[in-house]
């Protein structure tokens, strides 16, 4: 059966970009060479360093009670609240020790195809800058803490390890079929915004939420967002935002579940048959989910933050 992945791809050397793929042009910067790394990480001064351990010590009163255990097992494990921007050295030999991923520094967004390369050897990219003051309550582009505050805890979770690396073999079959904005929208609401129920209910997993003080409390509280139970056929097909709070969030019931329905999917047959571009809105509700909260809708029905509408 044809899988999420294509296993005849060899991920040792950095695939050629097939020219009938259409991915975002990215100019390259001078000083790094086709895998996009830097050459070390940046040494980080002594006021970034704060900036780090201000939006730490912000995120972690929020986080309890509603961040998934994994997200909260993975901070102690690495150990990210010892102060200061953590040395990607030594955590990815604590990380590779646990679930053989590293963490690797990148100057920017990268493009698609490196993106994935670099996941399916179990590289974890993470921004090599840290925000400003002026940007301390929002970055468009991902900075440090975003990606290893946000992302690189779920690492150590050895079935979400799995899930993060055939996600990246995967990235070279979407783009064979020019079906990269679906591939993305799996990604958007799974492992940036995705939601799990556990047993005390519906925790946050997604980077997106666990690295921002007003998403973790509107994912997990909030009247406005719909919750539907993951579909991954159904995801690939739904639009997202971008710079503003979630209008649905997706659920799952555990990460086993989540590895079930992507890796095992037939994503030929799927590619064959989704449209270039999305079926359903940000909002939707349609009749094959299985809806945990049906949202009011409120925030984005009063203008989301643009208007200065409250998250409730």
């Amino acid at each position: 059966m044809a899988t999420l992945a294509t296993p005849e791809t060899d991920y040792a050397v950095l695939p050629d970009l097939p020219a009938d793929v259409f991915t975002a042009p990215l100019q390259k910067p001078d000083h790094v060479s086709d895998d996009w790394l830097e050459p070390a990480q940046t040494d980080y001064s002594s006021d970034d360093d704060a900036i780090w351990n201000d939006l730490f010590t912000r995120q972690m009163k929020v986080l309890p009670g509603r961040a998934a255990s994994a997200f909260l097992a993975g901070l102690e494990k690495l150990d990210l609240g010892k102060g200061g921007v953590p040395d990607f050295g030594k955590m990815s030999e604590e990380l590779g020790a646990l679930t053989g991923w590293s963490v690797v520094p990148v100057p920017m967004l990268i493009p698609d195809h490196v993106f994935f390369w670099h996941l399916a050897n179990r590289r974890f990219p993470a921004g090599n800058f840290i925000r400003t003051r002026e940007t301390f309550d929002y970055i468009q582009e991902p900075d440090v803490f975003h990606d290893v505050f946000g992302h690189v805890p779920m690492l150590t979770d050895p079935v979400f390890a799995d899930y993060m690396q055939e996600y990246g073999r995967a990235g070279w079959k979407a783009m064979r079929y020019n079906r990269l904005k679906a591939l993305g929208a799996l990604y958007w609401y799974t492992v940036e915004f995705g939601l799990l129920e556990e047993a005390d209910g519906i925790k946050a997993y997604g980077a997106g939420i666990l690295s921002g003080p007003t998403e973790i409390v509107f994912a997990t509280e909030a009247k406005s967002p719909n919750r539907i139970m993951l579909n991954v056929d159904r995801v690939m097909r739904t639009d997202y935002v971008i710079s503003d709070l979630q209008p649905t969030y997706f659920v799952i019931e555990s990460f086993e579940d989540l590895y079930r329905q992507t890796v095992e999917r037939d994503f030929d047959r799927l590619y064959n048959n989704l449209p270039a571009a999305f079926t359903y809105a940000n909002s939707a509700v349609i009749d094959v989910d299985y809806v945990v909260n049906r949202g009011t809708q409120e925030y984005l029905l009063r203008g989301g933050n643009g208007s200065g509408a409250l998250p409730v």
